[in-house]
């Protein structure tokens, strides 16, 4: 399960180092990166994109408009990506522009896959959604007990 927040710079050839944590916890080194949703960037081990990608395929047809954007946004730009002997991956420049990564970047470790998203992009995503964060923990109140 690949976990943790980390803060890296993207270099001036669209590489980013990616943290010794969770290169620890990935299984050989091609990865498949593509367009998150929140203006991130999604990073999976090629197994679990199988998995995901697969689902998304059949439990969607191409004569469904909403099912072609997520087609679109999700499976279409995804590419297949190796880890360099430096612990780095080469982020392309049409995933660079949609996530808008210039310089500083977040990477978060989330269970089956990794975020990579703008330092800035990020920040103003948590200050936009720190209410609904509330509303959304005290739903799960009653589901979970310490």
């Amino acid at each position: 399960m690949v976990t943790g927040e980390y803060k890296n710079a993207l270099d001036e050839k669209g590489r980013i180092l990616i943290p010794a944590k969770i290169r620890a916890e990935i299984t050989g080194n091609t990865l498949v990166l593509t367009r998150g949703i929140d203006k991130c960037l999604w990073l999976f081990p090629t197994e679990q994109w199988r998995k995901i990608s697969n689902q998304l395929m059949e439990s969607t047809s191409v004569f469904q408009s909403k099912a072609r954007l997520i087609q679109r946004r999700i499976i279409a730009p995804a590419q297949e990506i190796e880890i360099d002997k430096a612990g780095r991956i080469n982020i392309a420049p049409t995933l660079r522009e949609y996530a808008a990564l210039t310089k500083e970047c977040i990477i978060h470790g989330i269970g089956t896959h990794i975020e990579i998203w703008s330092e800035e992009i990020y920040q103003q995503y948590w200050a936009e959604k720190e209410d609904e964060l509330q509303e959304a923990s005290e739903g799960l109140g009653k589901a979970f007990a310490f």
